[in-house]
């Protein structure tokens, strides 16, 4: 039986917009490293996702210094790219994620008006700072789990060949990028990922805690912005339950360390 082995990692710098690939990354408590640690909002403060503008996933965030922070440059279609430092805590917001309230740092007016004109909405980017702490659902957590601006977990699991059962059942053949993972997995079966409860990575124990029940966003084609049928068509003929799409995993890590990409992953 070959290894299972990490194949893919990847963070959202910014909740929604496009994905930063990567070759390795330190893992902490709260996830991988500079994960969803900004946020759109609404002048409400409450999170824009692409479930409301799908034009989000048209937006590449990449890091300026991912080594020392979370900095950022913005690029967007007919947009001029902008860059983003950290800001300081001269002005602090309550935002809102789901039903979860936290305190964040608002970037400033630049990059609200830049967000505001591609996104053709009243909006403004804010920064999950350090010293927050928000909880992760405790009916599937620990006390001490937490996570910056996920929907709800801090790490996502695919296996590759999850996605290549799914595309052999569709006309076209979808990126895994629209699933948005942290950690795609090679060298098993198909969903097998669904029976396990505990795996290691390098010296990371990974504790395996939730299904992931899928939204509209994998439907929302990266390169147009356009929505389509799939995949929740093809999914919902075979991996539906409770009402609800299947299809990840929501990982929650034990401790802290390091991921490469070729990494085996162990089963504990």
């Amino acid at each position: 039986m070959p290894d299972i082995v990490i194949s893919e990692l990847a963070i959202y710098p910014v909740k929604s917009m496009r994905q930063v690939q990567l070759h390795a990354s330190q893992i902490h408590l709260g996830g991988l490293k500079n994960d969803r640690r900004w946020m759109v909002v609404d002048p409400q403060g409450v999170m824009i996702t692409q479930r409301k503008v799908a034009r989000l996933c048209l937006i590449q965030p990449r890091l300026t210094n991912p080594e020392i922070d979370c900095s950022l440059l913005l690029e967007a279609p007919g947009m001029p790219q902008i860059k983003i430092g950290i800001p300081d805590d001269s002005i602090i917001c309550n935002v809102r994620v789901w039903n979860d309230h936290c305190r964040a740092h608002d970037a400033g007016d630049e990059i609200a008006k830049w967000l505001s004109q591609f996104l053709n909405l009243e909006c403004r980017l804010v920064y999950f700072p350090d010293n927050e702490i928000r909880i992760v659902d405790q009916d599937y957590a620990q006390p001490n789990d937490h996570t910056a601006f996920s929907d709800g977990f801090p790490i996502l699991l695919i296996s590759q060949a999850s996605l290549n059962d799914l595309n052999s059942r569709m006309r076209e053949d979808i990126p895994m990028t629209r699933f948005r993972p942290n950690i795609v997995v090679s060298g098993c079966e198909p969903f097998a990922e669904d029976n396990w409860k505990k795996i290691k990575a390098g010296n990371v124990n990974f504790r395996i805690v939730k299904p992931c029940s899928r939204c509209i966003i994998p439907n929302i084609d990266i390169d147009t912005a356009e929505r389509c049928d799939e995949p929740t068509k093809t999914l919902i003929t075979y991996r539906k339950r409770d009402n609800k799409i299947f299809f990840g995993q929501n990982v929650i890590a034990d401790g802290e360390g390091r991921l490469d990409v070729g990494m085996t992953v162990l089963l504990v």
